[in-house]
């Protein structure tokens, strides 16, 4: 079938192209898609810190309409909706064990830029091209493993491309809250960075019933839409001589949760020193270039506090997703207040405003 896609030839570069999209195999599905959200780590991909083969198309947050279904195939059917998420491989011990967040394949099969079986589904002129988390989603239509295509029912196209982070952004952000943390209520959180993960954090943390909710950022207009979502109280970094001073006052001597989504090195520190005894700090992004150094002892030791990676915000997204939908759904989840639509021919301009901060969640319409 051919499609258009933004292809990605050498690094930081795209332009959008006809391409060739094969079938699906056994346990694949064509999608039609909707939508796409643009992310930090599609930049990431695209100028190559993440070095996916090129050619490659890239894009990891996609909605659609199912089209076409592999003959094992027996959980989606043509014209079901779907929110494309991370790849798993569904045999290892860590999804065996529900825990696909953390499957042994994860690093291939999101950035070799092959599906399970080594092979690749896009191509132009003959030559293969790469996907990206085993979707590539910046295509017209796409493929991906029945395994990380999620139904959502009752909802209209129209609401399903709002929907776009689900699949990743808003995953790891409200799911290192949910999931990670589990908050008892009347807790405090503190969210290092206001970007559409932990804006995600934010939501989740009013979900969960935290009474005292600090947003971290440099940027005033997303300050001032973290309390609009469920902030309590917000520190500018800018605009205070301690970060982790001001958090204190704020808090009544620390957090009991901290989540660093900022991508600053520095501020998984400071998401530590943030903490109260026996607090929990979670780091799900990824950091840009630079180094830290965590005194064990008294950052964490002396005070029982723990410090945790996760990817994906450590969810099964079969069963995390759809509960965000009902979230979204019922108005206690607002992701739409983050998003901007562009035209998928504005693609370079959706990441440029992602990259300046003037949009916090760009999605592509197609």
């Amino acid at each position: 079938m051919q499609i258009t896609a933004a292809i990605t030839h050498s690094k930081g570069e795209l332009a959008l192209e006809t391409a060739e999209v094969a079938g699906p195999k056994a346990t694949e599905v064509l999608v039609r898609m909707v939508a796409a959200g643009v992310c930090h780590t599609d930049a990431a991909g695209i100028e190559q810190f993440i070095p996916v083969t090129l050619p490659a198309i890239f894009g990891h947050e996609g909605v659609g309409v199912v089209e076409e279904v592999g003959l094992a195939v027996d959980d989606l059917k043509p014209g079901d909706k779907v929110i494309m998420t991370y790849p798993s491989c569904g045999v290892c011990d860590y999804c065996r064990d529900a825990h696909p967040f953390a499957c042994d394949q994860f690093n291939f099969l999101a950035f070799s830029g092959t599906f399970k079986d080594g092979t690749k589904r896009f191509s132009q002129n003959g030559q293969d091209i790469s996907s990206f988390f085993g979707q590539g989603s910046f295509a017209t239509h796409a493929i991906v493993d029945a395994r990380n295509a999620v139904k959502v029912e009752g909802v209209t196209e129209d609401q399903l491309a709002y929907m776009c982070s689900l699949g990743c952004g808003v995953q790891t952000g409200a799911g290192m809250v949910l999931n990670v943390f589990h908050p008892r209520p009347a807790t405090s959180l503190a969210v290092f960075g206001c970007g559409g993960v932990g804006m995600a954090a934010i939501m989740a943390g009013r979900i969960a019933g935290c009474s005292q909710i600090i947003a971290v950022d440099v940027n005033p207009g997303r300050l001032a839409l973290a309390l609009e979502l469920g902030a309590t109280g917000t520190v500018n970094p800018k605009a205070v001589g301690d970060v982790v001073e001001a958090i204190k006052d704020l808090s009544g001597g620390g957090v009991h949760y901290a989540a660093e989504s900022s991508g600053v090195p520095q501020l998984t520190l400071t998401a530590v020193q943030s903490l109260r005894r026996l607090g929990h700090a979670c780091v799900v992004s990824v950091t840009g270039p630079g180094t830290i150094e965590l005194p064990i002892e008294p950052a964490l030791m002396n005070p029982s506090c723990s410090l945790t990676g996760v990817t994906e915000g450590g969810s099964n997204p079969q069963v995390f997703i759809p509960q965000l939908a009902e979230y979204y759904k019922a108005g206690l989840l607002p992701i739409d207040r983050l998003v901007r639509f562009y035209d998928f021919a504005d693609i370079k301009q959706a990441f440029a405003d992602s990259h300046t901060g003037v949009t916090i969640k760009p999605v592509l319409r197609f």
